[in-house]
């Protein structure tokens, strides 16, 4: 772990442990936005393989729009990016720690909201 995320080594393959996190964090109200698969990319443009990589645009669209109403700049640091990636013994998944991230903001506001969206970004990682 760094000081910018979260996260927990499963031994599931990668193929499930990306679908476990994307059910959990539905549970807790977010939704992927985007995927971006790193390994399929850097295979394509320049030709490298790499273990399987992919991260998770994920938004709770609850907090999105408060955050947004309260600085509208916000959406430079938006989605929560969650990434999957293989380890040697089975996936690695981390999301990225709003609090570190949001502290860029420096409003009250924000960090109440960021501290809340870690919590649940916590309880689905501690799901899969």
């Amino acid at each position: 772990m760094s000081s910018y995320t979260m996260g927990r080594t499963v031994t599931l393959g990668f193929a499930e442990a990306e679908q476990r996190i994307t059910e959990e964090l539905a549970k807790v109200g977010f939704g992927i936005l985007t995927v971006i698969d790193v390994k399929e990319t850097l295979k394509k443009k320049l030709d490298l393989d790499v273990a399987p990589y992919r991260i998770l645009g994920a938004c709770n669209p609850h907090f999105a729009s408060q955050a947004m109403a309260v600085e509208p700049e916000i959406g430079a640091l938006l989605p929560c990016n969650v990434l999957v990636r293989a380890v040697e013994g089975g996936t690695r998944v981390e999301a990225m720690d709003p609090a570190a991230v949001l502290k860029l903001v420096d409003r009250p506001e924000v960090a109440a909201m960021a501290g809340e969206v870690r919590r649940l970004l916590e309880q689905a990682l501690a799901a899969i």
